[in-house]
């Protein structure tokens, strides 16, 4: 393991990483852990310094997967309604908002399956929109042919979000109306159209921790890291087939943000959903170790977010500020 050999780098980025090295990382003492992640991360990036975004569904509701954690999806009843893809305006205009509240990228998220041709033109102008007041910019809307994501390009994209979920042994067990191969595919299209990519997991699922490194050994493991790595907390939906689930616990999370870190050391590491129901000294520890990006706004596509005033005195508090525009692509090239 690169950790155990004097004459290794452990900022350096592999590719070759196995399922068992990752693991074993998960079992080193936590302090050391923590101070292993929080070295490789002043390698790459400022400590003080956190990216900032701010999510909006532009479609809501009625989407043909059935992903077990998901409250928009139309196997379950979870209250939540379909509607239609929203106009332009509208969503520029919840940008200028959320750019107005300090956010420095902007993510727009549809309940589909996938994308279809019908609808690109008009969410290349919600992107191209967005570009034009300086924000960054991400999507999310399911699965992608190459033509499509070199449209989104062409519109301004710069991030696409298509998680892997979960690892591929446990992959069944959350969703199975579309493959693991299905959303490998999506991300090489992504890359393939010079679209930085956007990719993570959901933790408390009910997987073991042999099914978290295999997330991260999948991710690490790619033939580009993702650009950004969001590390979900399950918001258990009533309803779903994942409402029940049990969180793996604060120590065991920020376990997972340090390794990601580790494993993925140029990666900007988002500490994304779940964030409502931490404690502010979880959230410092998962700070602490690696993570570097929040969503902000009070919803979360259908789920509770922390209040931005909430946010701003936890960085007061913290000596945290927003990410210099630009430092994550700098570090990622």
């Amino acid at each position: 393991m690169a950790f155990d050999n004097p004459a290794a780098d452990p900022a350096t980025p592999r590719h070759d990483w196995t399922v068992d090295e990752i693991e074993a990382l998960f079992d080193i003492p936590f302090t050391e852990l923590v101070f292993r992640a929080a070295t490789v991360h002043r390698r790459w990036f400022n400590p003080a310094e956190v990216q900032i975004s701010q999510l909006l569904s532009v479609k809501t509701g009625g989407c043909p997967e059935n992903c077990g954690y998901c409250s928009q999806s139309q196997s379950f009843d979870t209250g939540v309604d379909a509607s239609k893809l929203m106009e332009v305006q509208a969503v520029l205009a919840e940008a200028a908002r959320a750019k107005a509240g300090g956010a420095q990228r902007f993510c727009m998220g549809a309940a589909w399956r996938d994308l279809k041709d019908r609808d690109l033109p008009k969410v290349s102008a919600m992107i191209s929109g967005v570009k034009a007041m300086g924000l960054e910019t991400c999507v999310t809307l399911g699965m992608l042919q190459p033509h499509q994501a070199t449209a989104l390009k062409d519109a301004g994209l710069d991030y696409y979000n298509h998680n892997l979920d979960t690892g591929p042994e446990y992959y069944g067990k959350v969703v199975t109306t579309r493959t693991y191969q299905d959303r490998i595919d999506t991300l090489g299209h992504v890359h393939a159209a010079g679209l930085k990519t956007c990719c993570g997991g959901i933790v408390s699922m009910g997987e073991t921790r042999r099914d978290r490194a295999s997330l991260l050994h999948a991710l690490a493991t790619l033939p580009h890291h993702p650009d950004s790595l969001p590390i979900n907390d399950l918001m258990p939906v009533p309803g779903t087939p994942l409402g029940g689930s049990k969180s793996v616990g604060g120590i065991e999370f920020v376990r997972m943000i340090a390794v990601a870190r580790l494993v993925c050391p140029q990666a900007v590491v988002r500490l994304s959903a779940g964030r409502d129901h931490m404690s502010r000294e979880l959230q410092a520890l998962c700070f602490m170790a690696g993570a570097n990006s929040i969503f902000v706004g009070n919803v979360l596509l259908t789920t509770p977010n922390p209040e931005q005033s909430e946010d701003a005195a936890l960085f007061a508090d913290l000596g945290l500020k927003p990410m210099t525009m630009g430092e994550a692509e700098t570090v990622s090239a």
